[in-house]
């Protein structure tokens, strides 16, 4: 088996790398730096990776991406695209706005005065022809950040002057209330 053997540093000695490591707070990516700085100072290529806990081979395409284009090239990291969302971004703000500005009872979908996911899931099915899980929809919702929350009732804006009548009346209730209360005390201790 051939020996692994940094063959351009970049510039990088293994004392830099060692200060780079500490700068890294990936734990995958500073094993990365690892293992090359443990091929640099002279470990083999099983060495380093046993060290570092991953396999030789993993430690040796870490050498090679090294090698190629340095540090910047070992630390590049390309995620697989991932799964095409079933909603457009446009369909994904209309449902948080639709969340936001009605009510299922606004629109006729139902008597309900909010949204919960088994409506949204119909109202989805229908509008724009996607079947999509409940849980889907929350997780959706939840990266627009909004969160679900039990409805509660948001009482009118009281008159002012009204108000302020009723605070004197009840004022006027707990002082005769209390004097009541003064002369009860007072005929039963006599």
């Amino acid at each position: 088996m051939k020996r692994l053997k940094i063959t351009n540093d970049h510039g990088w000695t293994p004392r830099t790398l060692r200060k780079q490591e500490w700068k890294i707070k990936n734990n995958l990516l500073r094993q990365r730096v690892m293992a090359v700085r443990l091929v640099m100072e002279g470990y083999s290529g099983k060495e380093a990776a046993s060290m570092v806990n991953v396999c030789r081979q993993t430690a040796s395409h870490y050498v090679s991406l090294f090698n190629e284009g340095g540090l910047e090239l070992l630390l590049h990291r390309d995620f697989a695209p991932g799964r095409e969302p079933f909603l457009t971004e446009e369909q994904q703000e209309k449902i948080k706005q639709l969340v936001l500005t009605t009510t299922p009872a606004e629109l006729g979908w139902d008597v309900a005065s909010a949204w919960n996911t088994k409506l949204l899931q119909s109202y989805v099915a229908k509008q724009f022809g996607v079947s999509i899980s409940r849980e889907a929809l929350r997780k959706l919702l939840h990266r627009k950040g909004l969160s679900w929350t039990r409805p509660t009732y948001t009482l009118a804006k009281g008159n002012p002057d009204e108000q302020k009548q009723l605070e004197k009346q009840m004022d006027l209730i707990k002082k005769l209330d209390h004097q009541g209360d003064r002369r009860c005390r007072s005929s039963v201790h006599r």
